[in-house]
């Protein structure tokens, strides 16, 4: 039979068409995003509280996450708490921790073991919490990176994503660490230390001498050809106690097993270079002439156990998973840049480990060490074992209604406007690793100091209402590098998330800015749901 050119070209068409139709018959269709009473920005564990404190008082909620998992460090590596006080923590993150426990058949969480648990266990219970309380979840939809935010006058009426959804809304909250929807909402902010005479703060600026976490005798930052090693800045290491604009050190928080059925082998990563750790070389060739013994796993990170024969590592000594100097420009950088500084701290920490279990100068008892742990082949799944979430520790800091100080951590510890308490130690990771003019490389940044149960206003997560009425803040808060360095830990933003979350709902039902919700009635809000605002509440299990 043949069939003439017409009737070729017609049944092409129809049959594109038909494609079409069942292409379409077969794809659900992608709904414009209804309005929300709140959207959350950010599905950390602060945003995930945020959502589910507002859902519960009744609003309907939206949870945006940028990536693909829930819990931010608190389900991406961050699994050794850092709760200080346990008696301070209560509400929805003591609830938390309480159910992980109960995971485990522990009842109390009168001890720091209790309040330990595996990454995948965490994100199971963020899951289902937001879906029973309702809440929408999107994931991969991250703002727009230039006019994501739009504005009436202070009020901001909505927010559009990469894929040019606009999510509406009568209430924000930014909970990412990055604070990118604060930032394109016009709210000040800060990126780096104060000065001492900023605030009155004697742990402000550049610290140049401090004992931890610090080369432990005099090595030159110099090779064999006198030149600078590498993972070594030239300097200078600035005036004692003078503002700048670096940023404490990020890592990742490893998940690592010494379970042979259960671990991954240490690979040789793409793009390593032995030669970036000739420092660590030469000081751990060193050691035992310094020490009188042979470096050990713990000289150079740190493990905490937890469930399952796992551990997490984090950071310690001189030289280990904190990628120094590596973080200072990733607050305000854009894109593209974040994630060039994201790759190249998960580089680093490949090739950290793969040089410590592979390198010939390092030392044999630790090599061995090191290559009796492995990543957990149970954990983060989708990125071979290696961890989802970097360990941002601090970026940019909102300048909102009240700015907390190093004097609300020590002398002025009270608050009549108390949302949350904290408790753990002033403590920032360093910021700059330096060639010093007496021939030697020293660590500057570090802070570690105790401080003892203090209160958080509800000013610290309230931009000034002349920049925004309808946004909440309880990640990139409003306190200075000092008071940040404390009140940064995760148990705090889930509490400073679950009052985000409670004005959200108050500001809605009474039709009012969140700066002018009463804070009496916010107080006894949070007291029902079993917050701990004063130190007199403490929880007494």
């Amino acid at each position: 039979m043949l069939i003439s050119a017409t009737q070729l070209t017609q049944f092409r068409k129809y049959k594109s068409l038909l494609c079409f139709v069942l292409f379409a018959l077969a794809t659900p269709a992608i709904a414009a995003p209804a309005k929300a009473d709140l959207v959350v920005y950010g599905g950390t564990a602060s945003g995930v509280i945020t959502a589910y404190a507002a859902a519960k008082e009744g609003l309907h909620v939206v949870l945006l996450e940028p990536g693909s998992h829930l819990g931010g460090m608190v389900t991406g590596g961050l699994s050794a708490s850092d709760v200080a006080d346990f008696k301070i923590i209560g509400g929805y993150a003591r609830d938390f921790y309480r159910e992980a426990a109960a995971h485990y058949g522990k009842l109390s969480l009168n001890k720091h073991s209790d309040w330990l648990s595996e990454p995948k266990v965490g994100e199971t219970i963020f899951k289902a919490w937001l879906k029973k309380a309702g809440v929408e979840v999107y994931f991969h939809e991250r703002l727009k990176e230039h006019k994501g935010v739009t504005k009436s006058a202070v009020h901001i009426t909505s927010i559009t994503t990469e894929d040019n959804k606009k999510w509406q809304a009568k209430v924000f909250a930014d909970c990412s660490y990055e604070g990118d929807l604060m930032a394109q909402a016009g709210v000040k902010y800060i990126v780096g230390r104060e000065g001492v005479e900023t605030y009155s703060e004697d742990l402000a600026g550049v610290r140049r001498d401090t004992p931890k976490h610090q080369f432990l005798w005099k090595i030159s930052p110099n090779g064999a050809n006198d030149k600078l090693m590498p993972e070594v800045d030239p300097g200078p290491i600035g005036t004692n106690g003078s503002a700048d604009k670096k940023i404490q050190a990020y890592n990742f928080r490893l998940i690592l097993t010494n379970n042979p059925a259960n671990k991954l082998p240490w690979t040789k990563p793409e793009g390593y270079d032995s030669a970036q750790f000739a420092l660590l070389a030469k000081y751990l060739n060193e050691w035992k002439e310094h020490m009188h013994r042979d470096p050990n796993m713990g000289d150079v990170i740190n493990p905490v156990m937890i469930p399952n024969q796992k551990a997490d590592f984090n950071n310690n000594g001189a030289f280990s998973t904190d990628y120094i100097g590596k973080s200072w420009t990733y607050p305000d950088a854009g894109y593209a840049e974040r994630k060039r500084l994201w790759d190249a701290h998960l580089l680093y920490t490949k090739s950290f480990l793969w040089f410590l279990a592979s390198d010939p100068h390092v030392p044999k008892l630790l090599r061995d060490e090191v290559n009796n742990w492995g990543r957990a082949k149970d954990e983060f799944l989708d990125t071979d074992g290696w961890p989802n979430q970097l360990y941002i520790r601090e970026g940019r800091r909102m300048i909102g209604l009240y700015v907390m100080k190093q004097s609300d951590l020590q002398t002025n510890r009270t608050k009549p406007d108390s949302i949350a308490m904290g408790s753990y130690n002033s403590d920032s990771h360093n910021v700059q690793r330096v060639a010093m003019p007496d021939g030697s490389v020293r660590n500057e940044g570090d802070v570690q100091v105790p401080v003892k149960p203090y209160e958080i206003a509800a000013g610290t997560i309230l931009p000034v209402r002349s920049q925004a009425e309808n946004l909440l803040v309880p990640v990139c808060l409003s306190a200075s590098h000092v008071a940040y360095s404390s009140v940064r830990m995760e148990p705090q933003y889930m509490m400073l998330g679950q009052a985000a979350g409670t004005i959200a709902a108050l500001a809605v039902q009474r039709k009012t800015a969140v700066q002018d919700v009463s804070i009496t009635i916010l107080q006894e809000r949070l007291r029902s749901q079993k917050a701990v605002l004063h130190k007199e509440q403490e929880v007494i299990e």
